[in-house]
């Protein structure tokens, strides 16, 4: 069992995305290796998600994703996946969405808490991550949202790796292989048949190329996910499993320490993070 090092308790990790894909494209990999060890792991997308989508919208479609992400989690097996109630391409870092992160976080009674960096193309994840970064000292201040017992400790929060370059590119303090687990990651994808298979490729204006049969389209999918290891990605990952595994690692998730929150030692990452 995954536990916290020097404590007798199990590893309690949340990641937040603004949309209901988006914990599963950055982190369902690591997600379902933590699961693996023992660690308990939810999901929150800060909106529900009722705007993205090219054909419908609003409450259905809300209700549509909120479906989508529960298989998704059935099918990565971690313990919940949860939807606010706000509403996607309108998401604001105000107060009380900051009470609904900070609420979340001490419920779950997080060690590690996982979300965007605050610079991204879509609003939505920019002010996700300031939201997260606010909540950071906040949920160990007993008299903020009193309702729920502050945490004890502050948590290890964590950015998801990306490929912006301003203010500052990111920095993978931890890289995870995931070669193992990539079928599972693809499979949780897959749930998501709004996003992975419609609005995505629209957008993208390939949606033409989306294969009609099932398996086809997964592997699609799987080609069309995997991507390109970054030099830095790819140097964190050697230094953690060595020159001749790490050199052939195909696929892998990244994580940058946040600098709030409890200041986790590059040693003490590598032990927390599943190899």
């Amino acid at each position: 069992m995954a536990q916290v090092p020097g404590q007798q308790t199990q590893l309690r990790v949340i990641a937040f995305g603004a949309h209901p894909d988006d914990c599963d494209g950055k982190f369902a990999g690591t997600a379902a290796k933590f699961v693996k060890v023992g660690a308990a792991v939810k999901f929150v997308s800060v909106t529900n998600g009722d705007a993205g989508h090219q054909e419908m919208g609003g409450g259905a479609l809300a209700r549509r994703r909120y479906d989508e992400v529960q298989e998704s989690a059935r099918r990565l097996g971690i313990a919940e996946y949860e939807v606010m109630n706000n509403h996607d391409g309108e998401l604001m870092p105000t107060l009380e969405v900051r009470r609904q992160a900070i609420r979340a976080i001490r419920q779950w009674k997080a060690d590690i808490v996982l979300s965007p960096r605050p610079n991204d193309y879509h609003p939505d994840h920019r002010y996700t991550g300031v939201l997260v970064q606010d909540a950071a000292y906040m949920v160990v201040v007993p008299n903020i949202v009193s309702e729920v017992p502050a945490l004890r400790k502050n948590p290890i929060f964590m950015y998801y790796d990306d490929n912006f370059q301003q203010p500052t590119p990111f920095r993978p303090d931890v890289a995870v292989n995931i070669d193992d687990v990539w079928a599972t990651k693809i499979d949780a994808l897959d749930a998501q048949v709004s996003q992975m298979y419609e609005w995505l490729p629209w957008v993208a204006g390939n949606l033409d190329q989306v294969p009609k049969d099932a398996t086809a389209r997964k592997a699609w999918l799987s080609r069309s996910r995997g991507g390109r290891i970054s030099a830095a990605v790819r140097a964190t990952l050697v230094a953690r499993y060595g020159a001749d595994q790490g050199g052939k690692i195909q696929h892998a998730e990244a994580f940058q320490l946040c600098e709030y929150g409890s200041r986790a030692s590059i040693d003490q990452l590598q032990k927390l993070f599943p190899k």
